[in-house]
């Protein structure tokens, strides 16, 4: 029997860490990274620039615009680079600009090879975050795919165990 398109065998399982300047960010990624790396599939690191509040001055509203995108892509490659180093995967990147959940979920639904998304829960006492808060509790069944949460204090040892 061939695979038809459309079912979850036809397309490489893609495994989606969103990032952001928190801590646990990267163990996100990281135990995106080598459940992807056991199990042949790829890596997507999505980052989403959120609109600055600033807007009296439009010029002065798209510096800093560019500058945050700017600041994102150098972020990435950072992150992509510890990905490839770590496992031979490149990783697919992604920026987009809005609202993180919004642009997370509109990801999601415009690309089927995503399969499972992978957060880290905050170490501290405010809670997990506020994407783990919605996505893995609130909207948890509604979810197109999977949405893997781990602790956001695993150790690097941690992870390669687990994965």
């Amino acid at each position: 029997m061939t695979d038809q398109p459309g079912t979850l065998s036809h397309k490489r399982n893609k495994f989606l860490a969103v990032l952001d300047a928190t801590p646990e960010c990267r163990v996100a990624m990281r135990f995106a990274a080598r459940r992807a790396q056991s199990t042949g599939g790829g890596v997507a690191l999505l980052m989403v620039v959120e609109p600055p509040d600033f807007q009296h001055w439009m010029a002065v509203e798209d510096q800093m615009r560019e500058e945050a995108r700017e600041e994102a892509e150098e972020i990435l490659q950072g992150f992509a680079a510890e990905v490839q180093d770590e496992t031979g995967i490149t990783p697919e990147l992604i920026i987009r600009e809005g609202r993180k959940r919004e642009q997370l979920l509109e990801l999601i639904e415009e690309d089927p090879s995503i399969r499972i998304l992978v957060l880290a829960a905050s170490v501290g006492s405010e809670g997990p975050g506020p994407l783990v808060t919605e996505l893995a509790g609130e909207r948890s069944g509604s979810m197109a795919i999977p949405v893997t949460v781990v602790p956001g204090g695993l150790s690097d040892q941690m992870i390669d165990e687990l994965t």
